[in-house]
């Protein structure tokens, strides 16, 4: 899964990674390289305490949203994957069917990017879960009661 990351550094301190779509999340590096890597695994350990806890995973906007922002002005931005399937909760075997001509494209994308089917799969329905998840439906309005015609007394 793909997160917007944003890279700052004050005078005398080392660089600090942001992910401003998980707040709170955050990590840091002498180099903006070990700022990147080190705020992956923060991804993470921050993805997986929301899990546990059974809060909602946010999704990740895109970097346009977040240079509105004017805490985050002066930062460099990039993009980080993480692979979810690295979360240490305890893996379990399914069985799925999926349309042979789909798997094919899952392994050959697993294999282009250096992942598992697995991984692969993880990430896909954790990102579907963000992104229709019950924050992002729009649940239809409920419908309107109805007044009953008792007729007005006046007195």
């Amino acid at each position: 899964m793909l997160y917007p990351v944003v890279i700052h550094k004050d005078p005398d301190s080392d660089y600090g990674a942001t992910v401003p779509d998980l707040p709170g999340c955050f990590s840091a590096g002498d180099s903006t390289e070990e700022a990147l890597g080190n705020v992956s695994e923060a991804i993470e350990c921050h993805i997986e305490g929301i899990l546990i806890d059974g809060e909602e995973l946010p999704a990740p906007r895109c970097i346009e949203e977040h240079q509105k922002n004017p805490d985050f002005a002066d930062g460099l931005w990039a993009v980080v994957n993480v692979d979810l399937s690295k979360l240490s909760g305890k893996a379990r075997r399914i069985n799925v069917t999926i349309p042979e001509l789909i798997l094919h494209k899952v392994d050959a994308f697993a294999t282009s990017s250096g992942e598992s089917r697995s991984g692969i799969l993880t990430s896909a329905v954790v990102e579907y879960l963000c992104t229709h998840g019950p924050s992002t439906r729009k649940e239809p309005p409920e419908p309107k009661k109805k007044r009953s015609k008792k007729p007005q007394v006046t007195i």
